[in-house]
């Protein structure tokens, strides 16, 4: 059951409760889940007086220190009940009160704690001047309760909590009766007046002496309740079970997450059984170099590969050698000197040589591994020790020793955060090289903090746990403090955030082992378990979010590593082949979908993700100590391994020796280019290498008749970047009106940005150019032109927009109702087709903007027709959402492409598929989950470009005929977007690295090549990259891009160039596919291929 289900239940479970008079029971589940705050409930507790229930029924919702609403509130009711003792003359009340409930305020404001103190001294506390006109308890109370209800609205953390949903009376039995009404119309005999007398069990009309109820009793495949052993499934339409009274209910992990609607079957035991595949090629067949193990087909109960024993774990039955390991990382590549014991490691996500280290001693270092640089350290500093705690001034007085407890960076990489063993958290903004500043410091904890993630449910967060037992969230842009977790009983070890379908959710471990796990908005653990072995543990979940894993140490020294089967709540696979007694908590990494890694007895041990056995064990040449510290990079070619002499050694794969190689002595800019390693020139036949001379660098024989043109300084350049009043996140979508006037965007937080050139001295056609800026258009009525987000899901929407032929409309949508907008009142003319599905991509027909192509995130292809608002055809054919739509008036199609990296074309006559084509991944390339496959249409309409985040296409469209292609190189960053120019002779093409290319479209050569560094500031950081990419329609020379820092820059060549470099001469041109050169290159740029 979703999240929000399980709200609405407990709403109309709170409903219930209330028509049937369960008062005391209402109000317990109201401040148990948190979800609503009973007002007049809690009126008449402070009006009666009853403090003890008003702190109870509030530390549902809040705690003192949660913010300063929550600390006035607590305050306010802890005075009142002082002053009321005091007023009674029990002094003897009054201290107790004084000391348990006021002190704490002490440390926030002592000279307010010595005033309340000093009114013990007075006869009456009405001496006081400030009590003065306190009159009697009653009317104080009344007083009191109005400024507390002012609190409490304003509070933020009683948000959406005041108010009671609308819900129709005894919505509950309702239905109730409708799914009596439901199961009744299924009996096979049905009477007519059922005596329906439980809902322990399906309502069923048949004789009680009828053979079925006894079968079904006594056989669980046909039993409409399956027997459990560990779990009760919860199924959202399913009726209320009841466990038997011999077997333990156990709550699935996702069971408050997620909707299983899957059957339980009876569990096989595998011991002593051999699985032998009917197909021995199937059961035999090595995963192929860019095989997923999302796409590979998996059978239940068997492994993906045969391994019989007694033989070489890499043969198959053909005899052929493969053995999973050569994909780990296990040579030697490089030690890096700390020279202080590491303790935590973290790779950055995208510039995946950079290792950030925190040590012992509290010192951080960011390296390069592939040049083993140290490229900045910080040594433990607390910035503002004048905000910082007294616990914590004490504490560093008392002993100024600090460690770092984790270090990790933010997932887009602009920051990093660190836990240290004292109470605080630093994050730091990263801007690239050597550049590490300050962002913001949060005294987190009392005592150690021991963990720290990354999440984002609402706005980015960055979450705490420490020795003082609690789970914080705070919020990276200010440090505010959103939420904390309570509930563990022991010190929290490790946290481990999720997110699915759109529900955000933390997994946390403690060191007495128990794993508990939170929701977002709600305050109490949704799940409550002992980890293997009551074991200190870590959680982690593999790279597609898909398997959970956690891995930990008991007091005995005991190590244990599972898989855990989310929907059962139950171990799904323990792992074997650990040492007896572990010294210390053992750490554990996963990559690649496929392999876990634990240090443990001086080795790091390996495991296939599908196999408990060890797999392999490596001791990285020697000198580990008994529980080493381990992290892998993102790709899982690197892995950092501490050592017993403050050393850190990288071990790499074949893949990670040649990215190091790439980086090792070379500019960002050229690392860019894509370098070809050893391996490379390895590819070729030696045999036949005979008289082949191998081509040599460009350096030393650099060619006389032509170099490609590079631009890395803005001088060389004409750059104009568009000026916005409006802040906007990246910019998703970006296109030139059809009269070449004015540039729209659409970013991706659902808002439109037009700015238009107006006709002046500096510009008499009034058409874009860098030559004179743009006004911002925006209607005196100061709306914006803002899609509709009403159902949408912004971690799912993919923004798409449409111009009509006129400019006069654009049709647009970012997950919800797609919307018609005028661009001269930026009204909204209509909006219609609410999801699900939503739309992702949008295409007017072109000879008749009544008809519009809409391509959907549930893989189909509607056909729409705006004057009459219907669907005239739906298209099905892609497996995957549509990620492009393209018409061609000449041939009377329309081809589309999707996630599937799929292209499909279209007659448009009758709506039916006349060709289809599926593009294939290069060799070493991973294919991604879902990757954005763009098309369109040469000037000439008959031929197709299709951009791929791997390749750039041209096809002839009626036979789908591969005419040429261009694909990257093994360490060239993916292709954001690309274009046809206005003319249909240039391709223009963004990379996800901030580098633009511009193509010759005739042979697709690279002509030009735009770097970062000249058009980005230096200090920006390596995460702003363009997004989307337009070509202005009449200038065939200028084009725009939009970027992720919201920013759009429109580009225009020199003068005295007038054009993007020149084109190769012919024997500069690569003639035939590049499988058959005879060498490849030791240097080169990514080589087109010609499919002539």
């Amino acid at each position: 059951m979703t999240s929000s289900l399980s709200r609405d239940l407990i709403f109309l479970i709170l409903q219930f409760l209330d028509e049937e008079k369960f008062k005391e029971t209402v109000h317990k589940l109201e401040q148990e889940s948190g979800l609503f705050f009973n007002a007049k409930y809690f009126e008449e507790l402070v009006l009666g007086g009853n403090w003890d229930e008003v702190e109870k029924y509030l530390s549902g919702f809040t705690k003192v220190d949660d913010n300063r609403y929550s600390m006035k509130i607590f305050f306010e009711i802890r005075k009142q009940k002082y002053l009321e003792a005091l007023d009674k003359l029990d002094r003897t009340k009054a201290v107790d009160i004084l000391m348990k409930d006021l002190k704490v305020f002490a440390s926030f404001n002592e000279d307010l704690f010595k005033e309340i103190t000093h009114l013990l001294t007075l006869d009456n506390f009405r001496e006081n001047d400030q009590l003065s006109n306190y009159r009697d308890t009653k009317s104080a109370r009344a007083i009191m309760l109005v400024e507390l209800k002012k609190l409490i609205e304003s509070n933020p953390l009683f948000r959406d909590k005041l108010q009671y949903p609308s819900i129709k009376n005894s919505r509950l039995r309702m239905l109730i009766n409708q799914s009596l009404n439901w199961q009744h119309s299924l009996c096979g005999n049905p009477g007519q007046n059922p005596d329906i007398r439980t809902l322990f069990y399906d309502h069923s009309c048949r004789n009680a002496n009828h053979v079925y109820p006894q079968l079904a009793t006594n056989n669980h495949l046909i039993a409409s309740v399956p027997k459990s052993e560990g779990f009760l499934p919860i199924v959202a339409n399913g009726t209320f079970l009841s466990a038997p009274a011999s077997a333990p209910v156990q709550t699935p992990l996702t069971a408050w997450i997620s909707n299983p609607t899957t059957v339980a079957h009876p569990v096989v035991t595998g011991g002593g059984l051999n699985f032998i595949s009917p197909n021995p090629g199937i059961a035999a067949m090595p995963k192929c170099p860019g095989d997923s193990d999302v796409s590979r087909p998996r059978f239940s109960g068997a492994l993906d590969r045969v391994m019989l024993t007694g033989n070489n774990s890499g043969q198959n039955h053909h005899g052929l050698a493969f053995n999973i390991t050569e994909e780990l990382p296990k040579t030697v590549a490089c030690t890096l000197n700390q020279g202080s014991a590491p303790t935590s490691m973290d790779f950055h996500p995208i510039q995946q040589t950079l290792l950030l280290v925190g040590t012992s001693i509290g010192d951080i270092s960011l390296w390069d591994v592939s040049s083993k640089e140290k490229l900045a350290s910080k040594s433990f500093q607390v910035w503002d020790i004048g905000a910082s705690s007294m616990v914590l001034k004490a504490s560093i007085f008392k002993d100024p020793s600090v460690s770092v407890k984790r270090v990790l960076w933010s997932p887009d990489a602009s920051l990093f955060g660190v836990a240290y063993s004292k109470h605080m958290v630093q994050l730091y903004s990263y801007y690239g090289g050597h550049d590490i500043r300050h962002h913001i410091e949060i005294d987190a904890h009392v005592g150690s903090v021991n963990d720290l993630a990354f999440c984002n449910p609402n706005k980015q967060s960055v979450i705490t746990c420490g020795d003082d037992k609690t789970i914080k969230v705070w919020e990276v842009a200010t440090g505010v403090k959103l939420c904390t977790f309570e509930g563990h009983e022991a010190p929290v070890h490790s946290i481990c955030p999720h997110s699915r379908e759109n529900v955000h959710f933390v997994f946390s471990t403690s060191l007495d082992g128990k794993i508990k796990a939170w929701l977002h908005g709600m305050m109490r653990s949704r799940v409550d378990y002992d980890a293997p072995g009551q074991s200190c543990s870590t959680m982690a979940y593999s790279a597609d979010g898909k398997r959970l894993f956690s891995c930990g140490t008991s007091q005995d020294g005991e190590s244990h590593m599972v898989e855990w089967n989310e929907n059962e709540g139950t171990i799904k696979r323990t792992y074997q082949g650990f040492q007896k007694h572990s010294l210390g908590v053992v750490q554990f990494d996963t990559t690649k979908n496929r392999f876990l890694a634990v240090g443990d007895d001086y080795l790091i041990k390996f495991w296939d993700m599908d196999n408990p056995s060890l797999l392999t064990t490596i001791d990285a040449e020697g000198g580990l100590p008994t529980s080493p510290r381990i992290r892998f990079n993102k790709g899982g070619n690197l892995l950092a391994v501490s050592t017993n002499d403050n050393r850190i050694k990288i071990l790499a794969t074949v893949d990670g020796l040649c990215l190091m190689r790439t980086f090792e002595g070379h500019s960002l800019v050229t690392s860019r280019l894509g370098i070809a390693s050893e391996a490379l020139i390895k590819n070729g036949d030696a045999g036949n290498s005979e008289g082949v001379k191998p081509r040599v660098p460009e350096e030393a024989h650099p060619p006389k008749t032509w170099k490609l043109t590079e631009i890395s300084d803005p001088c060389k350049l004409h750059l104009l970047r568009l000026s916005s009043r409006v802040k906007t996140d990246k910019i998703a979508r970006l296109v030139y009106t059809n009269s070449g006037t004015a540039i729209l965007a659409l970013a991706l937080n659902a808002i439109h940005l037009l700015w238009k050139w107006p006709r002046n001295d500096l510009n008499s056609s009034g058409k874009a150019t860098t030559k004179a800026s743009p006004q911002l258009v925006q209607p005196a009525s100061g709306i914006l032109m803002t899609n509709d987000l009403v159902d949408a899901r912004p971690e799912e929407a993919v923004p798409c927009f449409a111009l009509s032929k006129n400019d006069s409309y654009i049709m647009s949508a970012s997950g919800g109702k797609i919307s018609l907008f005028n661009t001269q009142t930026f009204k909204t003319m209509t909006a219609f087709m609410p999801p699900p599905p939503a739309a992702t991509y949008l295409a007017f027909h072109p000879q008749d903007n009544n008809i519009v192509a809409v391509g959907m995130d549930d893989s189909t292809v509607h056909i729409y027709n705006v004057r009459v608002d219907e669907v005239k055809s739906k298209l099905k054919g892609h497996s995957k959402r549509i990620t492009g739509l393209a018409f061609s008036n000449v041939l009377n199609t329309l081809v589309s492409s999707g996630a599937d990296s799929q292209v499909i074309v279209w007659s448009t006559d009758r709506w039916e598929r006349k060709k289809n084509c599926v593009l294939q991944v290069p060799a070493g390339r991973t294919p991604a989950a879902m990757s954005d496959t763009q098309v369109q249409f040469h000037q000439d309409q008959t031929h197709l470009l299709v951009a791929h985040d791997t390749q750039i296409v041209i096809y002839e469209t009626t036979k789908l005929e591969c005419l040429k292609q261009w694909t990257i190189g093994e360490f060239s960053a993916p292709i954001s977007h690309a274009t046809f120019s206005c003319d249909s002779q240039l391709i223009y093409a963004s990379f996800l690295d901030g580098t633009l290319r511009v193509f010759s479209a005739s042979n697709l050569q690279v002509r030009c090549q735009i770097n970062p560094s000249a058009y980005l500031p230096s200090d920006v950081s390596s995460t702003v990259y363009p997004l989307a990419i337009a070509a202005h329609p009449q200038e065939p020379n200028q084009f725009a891009i939009g970027l992720t820092d919201g920013s759009v820059q429109v580009f225009e060549p020199l003068e005295s160039d007038s054009k993007w470099g020149v084109p190769p001469p012919a024997e500069n041109r690569a003639s035939g596919s590049m499988l058959a050169a005879p060498a490849p290159p030791v240097v080169a740029l990514d080589q087109p291929q010609n499919m002539e």
